[in-house]
């Protein structure tokens, strides 16, 4: 019995002294969290929404939110889904500081956007790491406002890391992160930080059959962020389009090649509304898919067809990017089944 006792007490000991390993990883993430959070901002966005009533089409001012992080005194990373059509961005800090922003670029294919501060910001930015580094396993957490709850950390692990197509039938890959980390509305373009406190994601979007946090969440990787917002020109156009291809384009009659681009939004002061621009305004449901139609669709930008090749998206992009300002630009629409040329000078 007392040699039992004395094997107990032992083992007890032993226990005793292994390392508390998930109190050290939860103090770890609140220690990372604690340096990083000041940097992350909530986005809040006034956007002209267009409905078509028995008087006319009447336009009303909505509200949105998001996530963002500031990475140099002035700049903030988000997503452009997030701003794409914003007439007035304005941020918020942890700390209570509240400044205006612009939209200084925007990469709808790869959903990244990158935000002009008003003046410096009063806290430090944070460092963006390289996403290459990161691997299936390796913990993360996210920051954002999910459900306009602001500053709310979520934690998880890299799931998977996927190369998948562009948005807008861009023919350039878009590089993702996967994770499991709990991913709402709301937490559209905030950070993905690794244990150092590198950003190596910008939240983008998540699959769910629930339409909540029950699915996959997405994250563009920093590294592609930066490639074609930093290392690239990248024009904001103030345009949210909705590609129009297949069966969409027959049913709108669209001309051949058979694809376009058709106007959904467009933000006050913008490219797209010196343009000219005509947005959508009729809400329509085609099987599963909600859309606004009634708007132009944009079928060539400087001679070159949107619904031609994949690549010609990166082309219009490249290209308009490429004009000095003041330069002119031309835009071809299918307007009430006419088509008509709108132009306007580059710049901002």
């Amino acid at each position: 019995m007392m040699a039992q006792a004395r094997l107990v007490l032992g083992l007890a000991f032993a226990l005793s002294s292994l390392p508390l390993v998930a109190p050290l990883q939860g103090q770890s993430i609140r220690e990372v969290f604690d340096r990083v959070s000041h940097a992350v901002v909530t986005v809040y966005t006034s956007q002209t929404q267009y409905s078509l009533r028995a008087s006319g089409i009447t336009a009303v001012d909505v509200g949105g939110i998001g996530s963002g992080v500031l990475i140099s005194p002035t700049r903030i990373l988000t997503a452009a889904h997030v701003v794409q059509a914003a007439n007035e961005v304005v941020v918020e800090f942890p700390n209570g500081e509240i400044m205006r922003a612009s939209v200084l670029a925007s990469r709808q294919t790869h959903d990244v956007a990158l935000l002009e501060l008003e003046g410096p910001a009063t806290v430090a930015p944070v460092e963006v790491g390289d996403s290459d580094a990161v691997a299936v396993g390796d913990q993360i957490f996210v920051v954002g406002a999910p459900l306009g709850q602001t500053f709310t950390l979520t934690v998880g692990y890299v799931s998977a890391r996927r190369i998948s197509p562009g948005m807008l039938g861009s023919s350039s890959s878009l590089e993702l992160i996967q994770t499991d980390a709990a991913i709402n509305q709301g937490n559209s373009g905030g950070p993905m930080f690794n244990l150092d406190g590198e950003v190596v994601g910008i939240v983008s979007h998540i699959l769910t059959l629930s339409g909540g946090s029950q699915g996959l969440g997405y994250a563009v990787s920093s590294n592609a962020a930066q490639e074609v917002l930093q290392e690239g020109r990248s024009l904001w156009s103030g345009l949210e389009g909705r590609e129009v291809t297949g069966a969409l384009a027959a049913l709108l009659n669209v001309p051949p090649p058979g694809g376009g681009l058709l106007v959904q939004g467009i933000a006050t002061g913008s490219l797209a509304e010196r343009l000219g621009l005509r947005p959508s305004a009729i809400p329509t449901t085609i099987g599963e898919l909600e859309i606004l139609l009634g708007g132009d669709i944009i079928m060539m930008v400087q001679g070159i067809e949107v619904g031609g090749e994949l690549e010609n998206i990166e082309l219009i992009i490249q290209t308009l990017a490429s004009l000095p300002d003041g330069d002119e630009i031309f835009v071809t629409v299918l307007r009430d089944g006419e088509q008509l040329v709108l132009s306007a000078p580059s710049g901002r």
